[in-house]
């Protein structure tokens, strides 16, 4: 058994992060004083604008308080830049700036330390002590800030309650399962009260059962938490169902920001179209409702929106046909099968030719269709299945 770590200063006068000996640090704790300027503002103000290796990070992310925010995008994009400029880890650069709550953070020229900014931070890998009960690892947020063991332990109880561990408060992290351990370390983020709390894939280590269940466990948490959250994420569901609102950053800039509900409705962008599984298209509309996307193709809609547009229909609204369909559907293609993905009892079917989508079909289709990689087929979509709306 490894020895465990010491006990973290009884004092407040100099706050010091503390990790376990095995890993970089589970979490940023604060003092409970204010160090910055303040302004009048609540929440979250933050622009990023720094540049790291390769990437030129140009962003801006701000919340009210008790708001969650989805922050999505490929990877390469700035999710995790700007996860560490949030954080302290990285300076928000020469014209960034970052508020919390009023205090100011980072201005570009004096940039108050992680151990200092009142944060809270989960990971996909919960970095439990591993000799320490469960109620001590989430107290010793709380002891890291010179709280009394105590009282510390007391906070630490009711953080366990309040994600349903009470009574695997003495259980050490090896008596565990997988979920219990991520919200164990969700207790220990939210121990010390943080004005911020940053989620950085928070779900993506589980398999798929225990992230649902952990999923519903820390939506009802964060409903109660009235701090600013933002959620790192690749799981469109974990953004749709977590998030209040979802920003989408793309090669160091917002390509879009809105609700899931607006976002749903209308994806600015073909990684978000893909996130939300959407066929989208930048296209030239007409009023005869023609839109002409860049390939040339032309998709017909019976909703037309002229000038340049984007061109939106479900997966599922694709029907495939082994020869060229006859009767309604005014939108037809020739194409080539490019993969094919199981998706429980459906599957999506990728198309490539004049146009590029994405088919969603019944694994009977697949069957009396034959449907193989390679195979050519006609695609076919009824113009009321196609949207269309200003880019």
């Amino acid at each position: 058994m490894r020895p465990e770590p010491p006990d973290p200063p009884t004092h407040s006068s100099g706050p010091t992060v503390h990790s376990p000996t095995h890993s970089s640090g589970p979490a940023v704790h604060s003092p409970t004083h204010s160090s910055g300027p303040t302004v009048h503002s609540r929440g979250l103000r933050s622009h990023l604008h720094l540049t790291r290796g390769s990437l030129d990070l140009d962003v801006e992310i701000s919340a009210e308080p008790g708001e969650v925010v989805g922050v999505l995008g490929p990877n390469g994009g700035g999710k995790t830049t700007s996860v560490l400029a949030l954080a302290g880890v990285l300076a928000a650069g020469a014209e960034g700036r970052i508020a919390v709550d009023g205090e100011v953070w980072d201005d570009g020229r004096h940039v108050l330390p992680p151990e200092q900014r009142h944060v809270g931070l989960m990971l996909a890998d919960p970095l439990l002590f591993p000799n320490l009960r469960a109620v001590d690892n989430v107290a010793y947020g709380p002891r890291s800030r010179g709280v009394r063991r105590r009282e510390a332990l007391e906070r630490a109880a009711v953080e366990l309650e309040r994600v349903g561990l009470g009574e695997q408060a003495t259980a050490r992290p090896r008596e565990l399962s997988s979920g219990q351990a991520a919200r164990v370390a969700l207790a220990r983020a939210l121990a010390g009260d943080p004005a911020l709390l940053l989620l950085d894939e928070p779900l993506s280590a589980l398999d798929p059962d225990t992230r649902a269940r952990t999923r519903s466990d820390l939506a009802r948490r964060l409903a109660a938490y009235e701090g600013v959250t933002v959620l790192v994420t690749h799981d469109p569901l974990d953004a749709l169902t977590l998030a209040d609102r979802l920003v989408f950053i793309e090669s160091g800039r917002v390509t879009q920001t809105g609700s899931p509900a607006e976002v749903l409705r209308e994806p600015r962008s073909p990684y978000v179209a893909t996130v939300v599984g959407l066929n989208l298209y930048a296209s030239e509309g007409d009023s005869h409702g023609h839109a002409r996307t860049g390939t040339g193709a032309v998709v017909v809609t019976t909703d037309p929106t002229e000038g340049p547009v984007w061109t939106a229909f479900s997966p599922s609204a694709v029907s495939l046909h082994r020869r060229e369909p006859e009767g309604s559907p005014r939108n037809t293609w020739p194409l080539r099968i490019r993969d094919v993905t199981l998706h429980g009892q459906s599957a999506r079917v990728g198309l490539t030719g004049t146009i590029d989508l994405t088919a969603e079909v019944t694994l009977e289709s697949i069957a009396t269709l034959g449907l193989h990689v390679g195979q050519h087929v006609w695609a076919a979509v009824k113009a009321t299945e196609v949207r269309t709306y200003p880019r």
